[in-house]
């Protein structure tokens, strides 16, 4: 079982956080102990221009579980704002269970059911 850890943030120095549940979520995906703070980390990839995620610490991914990462400035927590990702492409569709016209975010691939946001939502429930 891991004990909270206290590190040094490699650019400002200033001593942070590492909890039992970030080490436990590490270990699991084979990352390495973090050598910066949440803060210096974020902008540090802000300045590399990292809008779209797909890798580092903000992906979204199930960085909330676990306690800690989604919750308060830690790694998984996702500035708000939206930056420079623009509007979002959508997609005509045909709803597959009420065949209502409707638009998606995602280009419909064949064979898989497309839903609109009423029947989606009721599929959730």
């Amino acid at each position: 079982m891991n004990v909270d850890k206290t590190l040094t943030c490699a650019d400002c120095s200033q001593s942070f956080t590492f909890t039992a549940s970030e080490q436990d979520f590490f270990a699991e995906r084979g990352f390495t102990e973090p050598r910066r703070c949440p803060s210096c980390r974020a902008s540090r990839k802000a300045s590399r221009g990292d809008s779209a995620g797909g890798g580092g610490y903000s992906s979204g991914g199930g960085y909330s579980s676990g306690g800690g990462y989604g919750s308060g400035g830690g790694y998984g927590s996702r500035s708000g704002g939206g930056g420079s990702r623009g509007p979002r492409e959508m997609f005509s569709a045909t709803c597959s269970a009420c065949g209502q016209q409707t638009e998606v975010p995602f280009r419909p691939t064949s064979g898989k059911p497309v839903y609109c946001s009423a029947c989606f939502a009721q599929r959730r429930a």
